[in-house]
């Protein structure tokens, strides 16, 4: 089977995840989908993270009309503390741990069939930063990756952005200036998708901006998220 992972913080999850979503599935052939709420995401907050029970239950609610889009704990609480303890000791139980997605990655895959495919989703601004993440070049190699692209970026843009050791070098990605940043990338040691026509004019900040000043929010989300945004006050003081 094919199984696609999409992690974030999704605070809130919004239109533009699930119709990147419902893109890949369709492209890709996924049988299945996991949305992974970061419990506590690597890369440095510009903002207080919304308690992850509440993210996780928005997930679950934007979510629950496709049978092949699956709410995921792969990286809530109690999975974070077991991978700290085993390397930390015990007393890292008592200690929040930072989500990795390489460590997200690993776990998953020892619970898969050894004839599974699994394609990591994430967008194309996100992907950019890919060389600063943990075991980057490991982590491109464990899966394949579906980056929602959008205008004004070329594959010369996603080629240079690669970790040192999968980077071409410039002779070699130079051409790829003059070609948008779609179809596939294919590169020694790992294989990108480029996934166009996803891009929708919609940012969580935006969102989180206009419920503290209780404004609508169905234009950005699914309904059942805009209602349980204004039932449990979320973002009314941020």
């Amino acid at each position: 089977m094919n199984i696609g992972l999409f992690g974030g913080t999704f605070d809130p999850i919004h239109n533009g995840h699930v119709a990147l979503a419902h893109a890949a599935l369709g492209r890709y052939g996924l049988g299945q989908i996991l949305f992974v709420p970061a419990n506590i995401p690597s890369h440095k907050q510009k903002h207080p993270l919304t308690p992850f029970l509440h993210r996780y239950a928005m997930v679950a609610l934007a979510t629950q009309d496709d049978k092949k889009f699956v709410p995921s704990l792969l990286e809530g609480p109690e999975f974070v503390v077991q991978d700290a303890a085993k390397v930390n000791g015990p007393s890292a139980e008592r200690k929040p741990a930072i989500n990795y997605s390489i460590d997200t990655v690993r776990r998953l895959k020892q619970s898969l069939k050894k004839s599974d495919r699994l394609f990591f989703l994430i967008g194309i601004d996100a992907f950019l930063d890919i060389a600063k993440w943990r075991e980057a070049v490991a982590l491109l190699r464990e899966c394949e990756f579906v980056i929602a692209s959008r205008p004004g970026f070329s594959l010369r843009d996603v080629a240079e952005s690669l970790p040192e050791g999968l980077r071409p070098s410039a002779a070699v990605s130079r051409p790829f200036d003059k070609h948008p940043a779609q179809g596939d990338l294919v590169l020694p040691g790992l294989k990108l998708h480029l996934l166009e026509g996803v891009n929708q004019s919609v940012s969580a900040t935006t969102i989180r901006a206009a419920a503290a000043q209780s404004r609508p929010l169905k234009r950005w989300v699914d309904s059942r998220v805009a209602d349980y945004i204004r039932k449990e006050r979320l973002y009314q003081n941020k």
